[in-house]
């Protein structure tokens, strides 16, 4: 008789918790932080939005990057393709369509990009440039440089 009692015991538990949804509670969301090595410099306020607003108050410094021929073609994260000799970029954070300058602190050019995918997924990097763009500031034979990144629209 025991196993019966057991029996129906499992069963009114087990439809229990099927027809009682277990709540969780989800833990805060991880907000994405600026690497560590990279540096942040406060700037005047320029956006009239308030959504870039915040964006605008800081410039960073820290190592950028270029890709491209491995991923010419493809769908970056954004959904669009991706073109090598365009004049976008990958951050970790910034919204799609964000509009940076990106100063290359060794030779003092610039270019202005359009974040376009997500990246760089390399340790110490704060942007990977387009191969296009990466050529525009000198990047290219270096492979990295220390840039300034600032948001502009």
């Amino acid at each position: 008789m025991q196993p019966k009692i057991l029996l129906r015991l499992t069963v009114i538990l087990l439809t229990a918790t099927v027809s009682f949804p277990v709540v969780a509670i989800a833990a805060p969301s991880k907000q994405t932080q600026p690497d560590a090595s990279a540096t942040v410099v406060d700037k005047p306020v320029t956006a009239a939005s308030k959504d870039l607003e915040s964006l605008t108050r800081r410039v960073i410094q820290g190592v950028a990057s270029w890709y491209g021929p491995g991923f010419h073609g493809r769908r970056s994260a954004s959904g669009e393709r991706f073109n090598q000799n365009a004049m976008t970029a990958a951050h970790r954070s910034l919204p799609f369509g964000t509009r940076v300058r990106v100063t290359n602190l060794n030779n003092g050019s610039s270019v202005e990009v359009r974040i376009n995918d997500r990246g760089p997924f390399t340790r110490g990097r704060i942007i990977d440039l387009s191969k296009g763009a990466a050529q525009a500031i000198g990047l290219m034979r270096s492979g990295v440089a220390p840039v300034e990144v600032e948001v502009i629209q």
